[in-house]
C-alpha cells in the first residue's frame, strides 16, 4: 500500500527526467465484463480517461454507457474545487448501494483526488469496500493494480507522491475521430496559493519534442482535423529540459505537420512570450483562440494568490494579443471571494473585465483546498456576499459574451463540424475562435471544415447557415 504524502509531493529537485515506456503482460482479466468511466475535471482528465479506456479494453473489458449495469466502475476525479469533490463522493455513495446488491462489482477511484491525503484517509475509514485507488503518476500501472485487486479481493491503494516521470506509449482510445488531445507537459511548479495541482500532478516535466511531433503526425495520417496541446501550464513547455526549445518552437513545428487546426490549454500569463504571439499570428492553422486565466483584477489579491504578475502586466499582454493576432478571441478564469477580498478588490476585477470584454470566462467562488497556502488565510467574507459578487460578475461577463457574438452576425467563419445537436437536429461545430455554432446541413459534413454564415447570436452560441458561395 502506497499512500499520498504532501511533503514528498511538494519537493522539486533538479534530477534528470526519466522516460518510461508502457508495457503490459496482464491479459483477459476483463473478458466478458463491462466497464464504465465517470470523468470529472479538465481536458487532461478527459485524455487520461481515453488512456484508461484503451488499457481496460486491452484487458478484455467492453465499454458500457450505463454504470448501473457495469461490472467495473472507475471514477477519474478532479480536486480543483470542492464541488468536484462532492460529486465524486456522492457517486461513491450511489455505488455503495450497488455493491451491496452486487458484491462482484469492482469499484475504483483515480485522478487528482487520489493524490490527496484527506481523500485517501476518508476512503480507508468510510469506503473500505472500494477495490482500488491509484494516482496520477501511475496511470500506466492500471492493469497490474486491477489484477491485484481482483485476485486478492482486497482494497489496493497505490499512490505515488513525487515529481513524476514521463511514460510513453500508453494506448489511447480517443473519444472523437476528428479532434484529439496531446499531452506536451505534465505538472506545475507555480504553486499559486489557492491551487492543489502542483501537489496532485507533480513537477513540471515536458515530453520530448520528437515524441510529440510523432504523435501529431500519426493523427494527421489518421485524418484528424484538430489537435489540442495540453498542460497544466502549457506555455512553460521545454523550460525543464533546458534545451533552448520552448513552446514557441513547438507550436511552429506542430504547425508544419499541416494538421488543419491547433489549439492549446492552459496558459499562465507569466510564461506567455512575444515570440509565442508572433508564431500564433504567423500560422493560419494555429487557432486565434487563447485561454488566459487572470483570476483577479486586484493587484493585492493577485499577490496573495501568488500569481506573479500585476493587473497592468496582464492588460499589457492582453492588448498585445488583440493588436497582433488577427481576429483573436480571449477567454479567462476568474475567482471571487478569495480570502481577504474586499468590495474594492472585487470592483477592480469588474474594472478589468470591462476593459478586456472577454469572449468567454469561467467564473468561480473561491474553494478552499487542503494543504494550500490560501487555506491558512483568514476568510471573513460570508458565503452570501461571495455568491452576490459572483452574480454581479456573471451579469457583466455575459453582457460581453453576447456583444462579441453579435459582432459576428453576417460574417462567414470556418467551422469544424462535430456532430448533430440533440436538441434541434441541426449540425453543430466550433468556429476558429472556439465559438459553438448550430446550422442545418447534411451529416456528410461531419468531420469537415466548412464555411458558415452567422445569422443570429445568443450569449452562449451562434446560429448560421452553410455558405456555399
Amino acid at each position: 500500500m502506497n499512500l499520498p504524502d504532501y511533503v514528498e509531493a511538494r519537493k522539486r529537485t533538479k534530477q534528470k527526467l526519466a522516460i518510461e515506456h508502457y508495457s503490459n503482460d496482464v491479459k483477459e482479466i476483463g473478458k466478458g465484463k463491462t466497464y464504465h468511466i465517470k470523468t470529472y475535471g479538465c481536458q487532461m482528465n478527459e485524455h487520461d480517461s481515453e488512456n484508461i479506456k484503451a488499457m481496460l479494453e486491452e484487458l478484455g473489458f467492453t465499454n458500457n454507457d450505463d454504470y448501473l449495469t457495469s461490472d467495473l466502475v472507475l471514477l477519474n476525479t478532479c480536486s480543483i474545487r470542492e464541488n468536484a469533490h462532492n460529486k465524486a463522493f456522492g457517486m461513491l455513495g450511489r455505488l455503495k448501494h450497488l455493491k451491496e446488491k452486487n458484491p462482484n462489482l469492482i469499484v475504483g477511484l483515480c485522478g487528482c483526488m487520489a493524490q490527496e491525503e484527506g481523500v485517501v484517509k476518508e476512503i480507508l475509514e468510510k469506503y473500505k469496500w472500494v477495490n482500488f485507488v491509484f494516482g496520477t503518476h501511475n496511470l500506466h500501472r492500471l492493469p497490474y493494480i486491477l489484477k491485484e485487486a481482483v485476485e486478492k479481493n482486497t482494497s489496493e491503494i497505490e499512490v505515488f507522491s513525487k515529481e513524476g516521470n514521463i511514460v510513453e506509449g500508453i494506448p489511447v482510445k480517443r473519444d472523437s475521430k476528428y479532434k484529439a488531445f496531446v499531452n506536451i507537459i505534465y505538472g506545475c511548479d507555480k504553486f499559486c496559493t489557492y491551487c492543489i495541482v502542483p501537489f496532485t500532478r507533480g513537477g513540471q516535466r515536458s515530453r520530448l519534442k520528437e515524441d510529440i511531433i510523432k504523435e501529431v503526425e500519426g493523427l494527421v495520417k489518421d485524418g484528424y482535423m484538430e489537435v489540442t496541446l495540453l498542460g497544466q501550464n502549457v506555455n512553460a513547455y521545454g523550460k525543464d529540459l533546458d534545451l533552448g526549445y520552448g513552446m514557441e518552437e513547438l507550436l511552429e513545428e506542430v504547425s508544419k505537420t499541416n494538421i488543419p487546426r491547433i489549439r492549446f490549454v492552459t496558459s499562465h500569463p507569466w510564461d506567455f512570450t512575444d515570440k509565442m504571439i508572433e508564431v500564433i499570428s504567423k500560422y493560419k492553422n494555429i487557432m486565434p483562440a487563447i485561454h488566459l486565466p487572470v483570476q483577479s483584477g486586484s493587484n493585492r489579491i493577485l499577490k496573495l494568490m501568488g500569481r506573479r504578475y500585476t493587473k497592468e502586466d496582464y492588460l499589457t499582454l492582453f492588448n498585445k494579443m488583440k493588436e497582433r493576432i488577427p481576429n483573436v478571441s480571449i477567454s479567462t478564469d476568474i475567482i471571487v471571494g478569495f480570502p481577504g477580498e474586499t468590495e474594492e478588490d472585487f470592483l477592480e476585477t469588474l474594472d478589468l473585465v470591462n476593459k478586456c470584454k472577454f469572449d468567454n470566462a469561467f467564473t468561480f467562488i473561491y474553494s478552499k483546498r487542503e494543504n494550500t497556502a490560501a487555506a491558512r488565510l483568514q476568510d471573513d467574507t460570508s458565503e452570501e456576499e461571495k455568491e452576490e459578487r459572483l452574480y454581479r460578475l456573471n451579469e457583466v461577463v455575459n453582457k460581453y459574451f453576447l456583444e462579441n457574438n453579435q459582432k459576428l452576425v453576417g460574417k462567414v467563419v470556418p467551422v469544424l463540424v462535430e456532430g448533430v445537436s440533440d436538441k434541434k437536429n441541426e449540425l453543430y461545430g466550433y468556429t476558429d475562435t472556439n465559438k459553438l455554432i448550430n446550422f442545418m446541413g447534411a451529416e456528410s459534413y461531419i468531420g469537415k471544415i466548412v464555411n458558415v454564415k452567422i445569422t443570429s447570436a445568443k450569449t452562449w452560441s451562434l446560429d448560421g447557415e452553410l455558405d456555399e458561395g
